[in-house]
């Protein structure tokens, strides 16, 4: 076997190894080095198996994640650059089979419920070979591989000794008999490097003069924007501030679920639910709310199908904890679809706003009232949506007992609001004429003041939704507008990008001394 280590061939192949592992992760930190928006957040995210709590820890505090984030991208560029030129090699092996089992506890490949990912083979996986690789590398003698540590060690080899035996000491000799030969074969990594490192500046446009010439110009894409403008969790200020209905703590933001669910209210632009379904695969919807869970958002208004209780079982399975609140559409006294909902894990239930909307305006208030009374029966708190007024004001003057209420509520002073005069109220139409579009034109609430100051004297907390009027009202302005207009939640649909700009947008509106009429009932 020692014969076999010290010939000529196995050097070249060991050392070629060496080189092309010290490569891959010289190449994944100078990436995430020149990525401004990188952070192992998204990973750590996906975290479910052995230390996930911490992981997940991790991502709240950035602070720590910030931490976390200049070790790794440090750390993979000394290991890389230790592996490629052969200096350190056993400790940068050590240190590589360190951060690489890192990767492996936090992600292994035998959680993933779904098909295997690419470099994931049920227990094997990319990061576990490459850590295999190094250990061998870590138990290898220093000298035995071209590399700086070799051309150290003759030379203090060199200094050491004034005779060299002929025996046991071939390579020393060498050294000593071609200095040059020698000194070439270990340092052949560096201009190896340089190429390397000047065709991946190439591929990532680091040297580019068609990119220099388009930041001279300050061009910029619709896409540039829209993803220069998004935050990465290392900007999160604080997580956001929870409050209680009843005994359940919830986040005064919650994350609504149009988006993943493909519903856009896009007008006539009909290809737009089909992109958004695209966009949220399962996948990113579970990476948002792993996202939203980093950011102190803790509750998800998403509605009760089979597509939104398969996502939600793949993400507890991971050990997600972000709560359902169930959108569900009771028919008369068909409940199926509310007690999918609560079979499902739903820590709260209300009856969808349109179908509501039409039980106030058709008199059929007892309908109402039988879905709060069923969902109450099954333990978890029970509230009702609503656009029209008309709903919250029946119900507050019959005395039904809800746990909450959720009510659209924006202000119109946007320029696509739906003209004043030809706003009208579900319970001003015909039962026959149950368009929702045609009521709600790019328009939720048609009545803000009214609205705001009908909530003024109810005592039950008040989710307030379609705050941003479907993205017409930049978010800054519409949870101020909310939140200081007496709402005690608010439901907000985001992108992923949007996430962390929404939760420090909500920190900020409540460190706030808010102009706010109303208490807080939650």
């Amino acid at each position: 076997m020692k014969n076999i280590m010290q010939s000529g061939k196995a050097i070249t192949v060991l050392t070629v190894l060496r080189v092309i592992v010290g490569w891959h992760f010289l190449y994944e930190g100078i990436a995430k080095l020149v990525n401004p928006n990188w952070s192992a957040a998204a990973y750590l995210m996906e975290s479910k198996w052995l230390f996930s709590g911490f992981f997940h820890w991790i991502i709240a505090n950035p602070t720590i994640l910030n931490i976390v984030d200049f070790l790794n991208i440090w750390g993979l560029i000394f290991i890389g650059l230790g592996l490629f030129v052969g200096l350190f090699t056993r400790t940068a092996s050590y240190a590589g089979i360190f951060l690489l089992m890192l990767y492996y506890v936090a992600n292994p490949p035998f959680v993933h419920s779904s098909a295997p990912s690419e470099g994931h083979y049920y227990i094997i996986n990319k990061n576990l070979i490459e850590a295999a690789i190094l250990l061998l590398f870590a138990l290898m003698n220093k000298e035995s591989l071209w590399g700086i540590d070799r051309l150290l060690s003759f030379y203090m080899q060199k200094r050491k000794n004034k005779t060299f035996p002929e025996a046991d000491n071939h390579d020393l000799k060498e050294f000593v008999d071609n200095p040059r030969r020698e000194l070439l074969k270990n340092l052949v990594t560096l201009p190896v490097m340089g190429a390397a490192f000047f065709g991946v500046a190439k591929k990532h446009g680091w040297i580019s003069f068609e990119e220099n010439n388009l930041q001279a110009a300050d061009a910029q894409t619709s896409a540039s924007v829209i993803f220069s403008s998004g935050m990465d969790i290392k900007e999160l200020k604080a997580q956001v501030p929870h409050g209680k209905i009843k005994d359940n703590q919830i986040s005064r933001i919650i994350v609504g679920g149009n988006l993943v669910s493909g519903f856009a209210h896009s007008r006539d632009l009909i290809y737009v639910s089909s992109i958004l379904k695209k966009y949220f695969t399962d996948e990113k919807v579970i990476e948002t709310l792993w996202l939203c869970e980093a950011c102190g958002i803790n509750t998800a208004l998403l509605r009760t199908d089979e597509s939104t209780i398969r996502i939600l079982d793949k993400y507890w399975k991971r050990g997600g904890k972000i709560q359902w609140l169930a959108q569900t559409y009771p028919k008369e006294n068909d409940f199926t679809n509310v007690q999918m909902a609560i079979d499902n894990g739903a820590m709260g239930a209300f009856c969808q706003g349109a179908i509501a909307d039409t039980f106030i305006r058709d008199n059929k208030l007892d309908d109402l009232e039988k879905t709060i009374s069923f969902i109450r029966s099954k333990g978890i708190i029970a509230g009702t949506a609503a656009h029209s007024l008309q709903v919250p004001i029946v119900c507050e003057k019959s005395g039904l007992d809800l746990d909450f209420y959720m009510k659209t509520l924006h202000h119109d002073k946007y320029w696509s609001a739906h003209p004043k005069e030809m706003r009208i109220e579900f319970n001003q139409l015909q039962p026959n004429n149950d368009d929702h579009n045609r009521y709600h034109d790019n328009i939720w609430c048609i009545n803000p003041e009214e609205t705001v100051e009908f909530f003024k004297n109810v005592t039950t907390p008040m989710i307030a939704y379609k705050v941003l009027a479907a993205g017409a009202i930049d978010p800054k302005e519409g949870l101020h507008y909310v939140f200081s207009s007496g709402a005690d939640f608010a439901c907000v649909g985001m992108f992923d990008f949007q996430v962390v700009e929404n939760a420090n947008i909500t920190h900020d509106i409540l460190s706030q001394n808010l102009a706010r009429e109303r208490k807080w009932y939650a």
